[in-house]
């Protein structure tokens, strides 16, 4: 009876330590990965004008995982070293707070979680287990703590004024890189209205209404019902704008789209997407929405997975840049890689440089290369940010 209770129990701390130790690697090793590992280095010409761009991506995930950012990792997609090599001024740090077990495009309801069982097995706060909001918060933290520690690699842009002062320190030292901080999906804000002004003091500066499953705030392209924005949804938009959070209809249902462009005052963000003129899929973007977008002032983060792109590689991200700078102009077009999202891609941050390269090879002027891979970006911050 002994030697069979200290079995069980060798059996059961064997499985703790799996659990805690080595699924959430695991797990993020098989999501996270690249695609296009025999690349060749881009050309001479390709990586000096890489340098010489200001690079900003619109959307990561890198803070849903237990990685240490501040090191270069041997997984995943993103952290400070390798936002550093790849030249990459700005990345948006976006936090997931709730996926259905079954993740599909087509129809997802709230019923499950997997984040619970990932937020264990990485001893989150225990806070963060029954609280969407606090899940928001903590990953929050983890992005203001990397800064604080990053002895000034890495800053968190808040505002104009962090945005100046953090481009004058880079026109003097390119060995740097900034982030700010974005949510997917209006469920951390458990129905409460004054929740958005508690997000943005603790540093969010975009939001999207919906993720994978309907909200309060309305419908995503991925949940049952599918619906526009509800009257909460109303509020919480002319709130976010208000405040100066970047509205981002990324995942929305098409209802939620024209809702949003219907009463939005300010330029309207896509944080990460496909086009449907290269990838027929409910994921993606009609040419109707995409001119939409554009005619509030907006901009369209093309993402670099296979659900955006119908393709593994370079190629299939710039066709989809070139079709939608076709259709609403290059000023309308960014980066939305959607690194560490659970999403094979043909680069991490360190390899952008091939984007480059690939953009050259499509026709784009230098001057249109440099829009698209973040002037655009940076252009619409002056005029969304708070001061």
């Amino acid at each position: 009876m002994k030697k069979a209770l200290i079995l069980i129990s060798s059996i059961f701390t064997l499985l703790l330590v799996i659990y805690f130790f080595i699924f959430p690697t695991l797990v993020e090793r098989s999501m996270n990965r690249l695609t296009d590992s025999s690349a060749q280095e881009p050309s001479t010409r390709a990586l000096d004008l890489h340098q010489r761009l200001w690079v900003a991506d619109l959307h990561c995930d890198a803070l849903l995982w237990g990685r240490d950012l501040s090191r270069r990792g041997a997984r995943g997609h993103v952290d400070v070293p390798r936002l550093i090599e790849g030249n990459v001024a700005l990345q948006a740090f976006t936090v997931v707070s709730k996926t259905p077990f079954g993740l599909n495009y087509d129809r997802n309801d709230d019923h499950s979680d997997m984040i619970t069982l990932l937020a264990l097995a990485q001893r989150w706060p225990t806070r963060t287990l029954f609280s969407l909001k606090e899940r928001a918060l903590y990953q929050a933290k983890r992005l203001v703590d990397l800064a604080d520690s990053s002895e000034g690699k890495f800053a968190v842009i808040t505002s104009k004024k962090d945005l100046l002062n953090y481009l004058a320190r880079r026109e003097i030292d390119l060995k740097i890189t900034a982030g700010f901080l974005g949510i997917e999906g209006a469920q951390v804000l458990e129905g409460k209205l004054e929740n958005v002004g508690l997000l943005f003091r603790a540093g969010f500066r975009m939001m999207s209404p919906s993720h994978f499953f309907d909200t309060e705030v309305g419908g995503s392209a991925h949940g049952v019902n599918k619906g526009g924005l509800t009257e909460f949804g109303k509020q919480v938009i002319k709130k976010m704008e208000t405040l100066g959070m970047i509205v981002d209809v990324a995942h929305a249902s098409p209802q939620m789209i024209d809702d949003v462009l219907a009463i939005a005052k300010k330029p309207i963000f896509v944080s990460h997407t496909g086009v449907k003129g290269t990838c027929d899929n409910i994921r993606n973007l009609s040419d109707e929405q995409l001119r939409g977008i554009a005619a509030t002032g907006g901009v369209i983060g093309i993402a670099f997975f296979d659900g955006a792109t119908c393709g593994d590689d370079v190629d299939a991200i710039v066709r989809a840049i070139r079709y939608t700078a076709d259709l609403v102009g290059v000023e309308h077009v960014a980066l939305g890689s959607d690194f560490d999202g659970a999403v094979a891609t043909p680069f991490d941050a360190a390899g952008l440089s091939q984007l480059t390269e690939g953009l050259m090879r499509a026709g784009f002027s230098e001057p249109e290369i440099a829009m698209i891979m973040g002037e655009n970006v940076r252009r619409l911050l002056f005029e969304l940010l708070p001061d």
